[in-house]
This record gives C-alpha cells, sequence and structure tokens, in this order.
C-alpha cells in the first residue's frame, strides 16, 4: 500500500469517530495524521505546527466553535490551504454551510456526511494528492 505525505489535521469530538476517521485515513495510506479533539487544541496544534497543514478534516458541531468558524480561522492564519466539513446534520444544512464558505472565500472542498462514506471521502481528498506529488 502506498504511503502519502499529506499532513492532516483531524478535529473531532467524538472520541468514536475521531478513532474511527483515523483508521480509514490509514486506510487509503495517509500517515501524518494529527488529532485534536476541540477548536481550542486545533488552533495550538496549528499555531505550533512547523508548515501549514495540506488539509483540515472538521466535525462542524464541535463543543468550542463551530467547525466552519474554526476552518475561517485556520485559512486566515494560513495554518491550511484545504478543508473538509464533517457532520451528521441534514444535507440541505451541510449545503448552506458550503454556500457561507463560498461568500467567505474559505477553502472548503466540500462536506461529508456521518458515518463516513470512503468513496466520498475519496472523491473529495484524492485530487489533493496530486498537487503533492
Amino acid at each position: 500500500m502506498p504511503s502519502y505525505l499529506l499532513r492532516i489535521l483531524l478535529v473531532e469530538d467524538h472520541p468514536f469517530q475521531l478513532l474511527a476517521t483515523q483508521c480509514l485515513l490509514r486506510s487509503f495510506g495517509f500517515t501524518q495524521l494529527t488529532p485534536a479533539e476541540n477548536a481550542e487544541q486545533a488552533i495550538c496544534l496549528m499555531s505550533r505546527a512547523e508548515k501549514p497543514f495540506d488539509i483540515i478534516l472538521c466535525d462542524q458541531c464541535l463543543p468550542d466553535l463551530p467547525g466552519l468558524e474554526l476552518i475561517e480561522i485556520a485559512s486566515r492564519r494560513r495554518f491550511t490551504t484545504n478543508a473538509i466539513l464533517l457532520s451528521g446534520l441534514p444535507v440541505a444544512e451541510l449545503a448552506n454551510l458550503m454556500t457561507q464558505a463560498e461568500a467567505r472565500g474559505l477553502p472548503l472542498l466540500g462536506y461529508l456526511s456521518k458515518p463516513l462514506n470512503k468513496d466520498e471521502l475519496a472523491r473529495l481528498i484524492c485530487p489533493l494528492l496530486e498537487l503533492k506529488m
């Protein structure tokens, strides 16, 4: 199995979802995973990182800050150039968040409904692999 150097920050407050998403990403060959359990921890990790993360996978419903707000902070501070929103919200609400992200100029590649679908994740993340090669 190939190993990919894409640096991924995974922000998820639910321990099982965090573990399951890490396992899913590892099954694709991603090895550079940094988990965070909330926005505060994620901001701390991003600010201490030597270079920006390639992508943030972020839960929308974090206990301390909405995911879209965290993505905006990360984008404005140049902690990342790509993001994917994860959520159990209805698709209509997720589509609305995409519209908001576009209006704010955020680097949101798309959203994934929970539980995560391997094919949908691949559709969003595989174009980034081509950019990193």
